[in-house]
């Protein structure tokens, strides 16, 4: 099977052009290593990393917070031409947030608000081996901070890197490691 990395960050906000760069680099880079690409199915800097993986012909898959394709694209205005499949959760934001973490085998974080921050807690939460793009702004570059204020310790991986290419090789190094060790998919732990 192909490691699945899932970019999760901003959905819109202010996206600097240098911002919008790292995160076509990450999704070519992502493409590269033969990884399957997955998000949100949001714009912003995810859909940037989706626009990179297409560029070097990557497998794209979405997690929609709709019900369909016309909910999709009406109520929530995202795109949907780049992507291979999009899974309809009809969840709605915060509740395709876990279908979304849970299908990753490593979860990058760009950017971010209040939505991201909600998926990094997840995927620390239940021992995610996470990547953060530093640089991006937004939640991105306080999660060490947060980790620091949250101290709690799960079987999560941070990996804190600002070069695109580089988080993508430490990551995929890291994830052998968690495989070879057995440790890559183990269930969340139960002391909540």
């Amino acid at each position: 099977m192909r490691t699945q990395i899932g970019v999760m960050g901003s959905a819109g906000g202010v996206l600097k052009a240098e911002v919008l760069h790292d995160c076509y680099r990450l999704g070519q880079c992502i493409a590269q290593h033969d990884c399957v690409l997955l998000t949100g199915a949001c714009p912003g800097l995810p859909h940037e990393a989706v626009l990179g993986a297409n560029s070097e012909g990557g497998l794209v898959i979405g997690v929609s917070p709709a019900l369909s394709l016309d909910e999709h694209i009406v109520r929530y205005h995202s795109p949907h031409q780049e992507y291979d499949a999009i899974i309809y959760t009809g969840s709605g934001l915060m509740g395709r947030e876990i279908t979304n973490i849970r299908s990753c085998d490593v979860v990058v974080i760009v950017g971010g608000r209040s939505g991201t921050l909600g998926e990094f807690a997840i995927a620390y939460d239940e021992g995610k081996l996470i990547g953060i793009l530093e640089g991006t702004g937004g939640i991105a570059d306080h999660l060490q901070e947060v980790v620091r204020i949250i101290n709690k310790s799960t079987r999560a991986e941070i990996i804190y890197e600002r070069d695109p290419e580089v988080l993508i090789q430490r990551l995929l190094e890291a994830f052998q490691r968690r495989m070879e060790a057995g440790t890559a998919h183990l269930p969340p732990e139960a002391d909540g």
